[in-house]
């Protein structure tokens, strides 16, 4: 039986869909302000992993939304003189060719918050309505924290020790400092919608909760996220969405690991922030994936050069095993099978099931490559390595693929150039797609302050 570990409970417990043979799971997405970094990358493929699964056993409604509209956004538009759908645009087409580079087919729904304006202000309204939310002077609408019994059960934080913590605005009007924003009045310049409290925009918790009881109903299987999300997103979304349903929201919460860089916490004032394109800029596409994967999801996971070059060494000895054998089913290698099936059935532990498909290997090369083991063993190897979306290339696709562009300084120079006048004259997305180029050819720029741009090569 599958089991998966329940960040609500704190317990591995087993997958029994609501619906027999059903299973319906939704992922928080990306915010698309700017390129997906290697954060991102990790979610994406730990899901996709955990989806390819869940669907050799049963079938699955996979949703996973877009936030395009909060803070973050409007700020960066606002920056850039641009309007914000041209600016999210633009991100989640980048979005959409980093996950195709990384073998992560799209989900089944992919919500937008925008698209979804109706069901976020009548679900503010059912909680107005029982007492659970409120309107302020401002005419932001909030949520009252301390009237759901059971919040803090997903962090384990005490609620008094949040509120220790918690300070109110000046202008919010808050009845307590916990209380979180479900609409933010219209402000100048920013985007806003009518509703019953005015015009204005919806938090971005309330978002998450509406889109998904729209696309799988008030109580489903599965959620997940990245480790951010779990205080407050998270812990949020349950709140309202029970309060507001008065039903459970969902039965097993899931939330992978962090991604450091070098044992440091990625950041961009350490300048070690590191984009999906930049690591594809260096790293093949299935390499990046194969190292996501050699760490358990719920574990922290250090990005380095070392860990990379030993991923692609790893999975070059797969492709060399398979190459020159024509796989044909068979019954060799069912034991290996079902120890491929029951690590994955532990809480998908992806580097135990690695490791099997590294037996598997051995045992090719002990029956020779032209045995008809040997062919039955390969057949194995190359579908279980499926399910992990690894090894779909022919072999000597992948074991002849060169490394990235060695570009010449002097090309470098003048796409900075080129670069630099496009900003100067705020054709941004000029400047962006001269910025994903050379970051695709193995150059990382970096904007200083006061002007001018340094480079550096991955």
């Amino acid at each position: 039986m599958l089991k998966i570990y329940n960040t609500l409970t704190r317990t591995k417990e087993p997958l029994v869909p609501i619906e027999t043979g059903h299973v319906r799971l939704y992922v928080c997405g990306m915010t698309v302000y700017d390129l997906c970094h290697l954060g991102h990358a990790r979610v994406m493929v730990a899901f996709d992993v955990v989806v390819r699964y869940l669907r050799s056993r049963f079938r699955v409604t996979y949703v996973r939304n877009i936030t395009d509209i909060d803070d973050k956004i409007i700020a960066r538009a606002l920056e850039r003189g641009e309007p914000i759908d041209v600016l999210t645009r633009r991100y989640i087409d980048a979005m959409h060719e980093d996950e195709r580079a990384l073998g992560v087919p799209p989900p089944d729904h992919e919500p937008r918050a925008t698209a979804h304006l109706p069901a976020i202000i009548a679900m503010i309204g059912t909680l107005i309505d029982k007492g659970y939310a409120y309107r302020a002077d401002s005419g932001d609408v909030y949520y009252r924290v301390r009237a759901f019994a059971g919040y803090g059960a997903l962090s384990g934080k005490s609620i008094d020790d949040l509120r220790a913590g918690a300070r109110v605005q000046s202008g919010e009007g808050k009845e307590d400092p916990l209380d979180f924003a479900l609409w933010k009045a219209a402000k100048p310049e920013e985007p806003a919608w009518s509703s019953p409290w005015g015009k204005g925009r919806p938090g971005w918790h309330i978002e998450c909760s509406a889109m998904s009881i729209e696309c799988l109903g008030t109580h489903f299987d599965i959620h997940g996220g990245g480790p951010d999300l779990k205080f407050p997103h998270h812990e949020n979304e349950i709140a309202q969405s029970e309060a507001a349903t008065g039903e459970r929201f969902v039965n097993l919460w899931m939330h992978n690991g962090p991604v450091d860089v070098d044992r440091q916490k990625m950041s961009k004032s350490l300048g070690n922030f590191l984009t999906i394109r930049d690591a594809l800029a260096r790293y093949d596409a299935e390499t990046l994936r194969y190292f996501l994967l050699q760490s358990h999801y719920r574990s922290p996971l250090d990005y380095s050069e070392k860990a990379l070059t030993a991923a692609k060494t790893s999975l070059t000895r797969l492709y060399a095993t398979l190459e020159g054998v024509t796989p044909m089913a068979g019954a060799a290698g069912a034991d290996h099978e079902q120890r491929f099936l029951e690590s994955m059935d532990d809480d998908f532990n992806t580097p135990l099931a690695l490791s099997v498909l590294f037996d598997l290997a051995h045992e090719i090369h002990k029956s020779g490559k032209d045995s008809a083991q040997a062919a039955a063993l390969a057949f194995r190897l190359h579908r279980l390595g499926g399910l992990l979306g690894l090894l779909g290339r022919p072999p000597a696709a992948f074991l002849r693929s060169g490394g990235a562009e060695v570009l010449p300084e002097v090309e470098i120079e003048r796409l900075i150039a080129e670069r630099d006048l496009a900003r100067g004259e705020r054709r941004f997305a000029d400047s962006d797609r001269i910025r994903e180029e050379l970051g695709r050819r193995g150059v990382i720029l970096e904007d200083v302050a006061g002007g001018g741009t340094r480079w550096r090569r991955r």
